[in-house]
């Protein structure tokens, strides 16, 4: 099958638009159009139901982009290990992680990173999706539970909880509630159990809701449930490696948490020898040993 036909077929799948592929190939509309017709010819398929507002794949081009997709990501991942440098941290890294954990601790984190490699291109992808790393989604994760993919290098980082946090101001306001009847008279803040997140945080917010607390504020992320915190709204459900960041917040029915939660550091067996990979997992685990002492010094002061 000709290369060149299957790669121009795939930017257009994946554009949805002749021309669009032709400015990303530096191609005119007619010539993509042709090897798109060449293409559909030497497979004696249609790939494509055109309409006025672009291309959409049939069930043939489905399966041919399928196909093409994986391509791409296996030669991205080659060429990936192709320019990885013996002595040098240079290229792109793509990093996914935890909406909160990606906002929350590694993003204001990533400047003491940047002014040791300040070459290196970082793109952070943060959701609750687990991306799949060894079909190069992205080059290394940090995971709020062990990996199940084959063909993966972990590194167990720390464990976490989930905590309740106030601020001062709104304590010294409202009182510092003892028991979970005076959190009664409160306003809880947390995410819906429903939404997107670690397990363990959902179980506890489950709990607490089911004690019948009747001012809530739900968020969809840590990142809000924090700003909530922050502003002096309530009593939010958040995970404890925030405290070392935030020291106002203030540690509320301390009997009340959920179980732990395992971190893990995770990229493919491929990148094993990857000098990217080498410089951010160490980078991250400087800054856990940095974050567990500073919690250190906090409780001993």
């Amino acid at each position: 099958m000709d290369w060149d036909k299957l790669r121009i077929f795939h930017a257009v799948a994946d554009a949805g638009s002749l021309t669009h592929a032709g400015d990303q190939l530096h191609l005119s509309q007619s010539a993509v159009s042709r090897q798109i017709r060449g293409l559909e010819e030497q497979l004696n398929a249609t790939l494509f139901h055109r309409h006025a507002r672009g291309l959409i794949l049939t069930e043939q081009g489905e399966l041919l982009f399928d196909a093409t997709r994986a391509m791409v990501k296996r030669l991205d991942a080659a060429t990936a290990r192709i320019r990885d440098s013996e002595e040098e941290v240079l290229g792109e890294l793509r990093v996914t992680t935890t909406i909160g954990f990606g906002t929350l601790w590694l993003a204001p984190r990533l400047p003491q990173f940047y002014d040791k490699y300040p070459d290196l291109k970082i793109d952070l992808m943060l959701e609750e999706r687990v991306l799949d790393l060894p079909m190069r989604e992205a080059d290394v994760a940090i995971r709020m539970k062990e990996p199940s993919q084959a063909d993966l290098i972990r590194k167990r980082l720390m464990s976490v909880q989930m905590r309740l946090y106030a601020s001062k101001t709104y304590l010294e306001k409202h009182g510092t509630p003892q028991t979970i009847d005076e959190l009664k008279e409160l306003r809880l803040i947390c995410q819906n159990p429903r939404s997107a997140q670690v397990g363990a945080g959902a179980q506890l917010v489950s709990e607490l809701i089911a004690n019948d607390i009747p001012a809530q504020l739900m968020v969809n992320n840590y990142f809000g449930v924090l700003q909530g915190v922050l502003h002096n709204l309530g009593v939010g459900v958040l995970p404890e490696y925030l405290v070392s960041d935030f020291p106002n917040l203030v540690r509320v029915l301390p009997e009340i948490e959920s179980v732990e939660v395992p971190v893990f550091l995770a990229y493919p067996e491929e990148l094993r020898h990857s000098q990217r990979i080498a410089a951010f997992r160490d980078f991250v685990q400087e800054e856990i040993f940095a974050y567990r002492k500073t919690l250190r010094e906090q409780s001993a002061s």
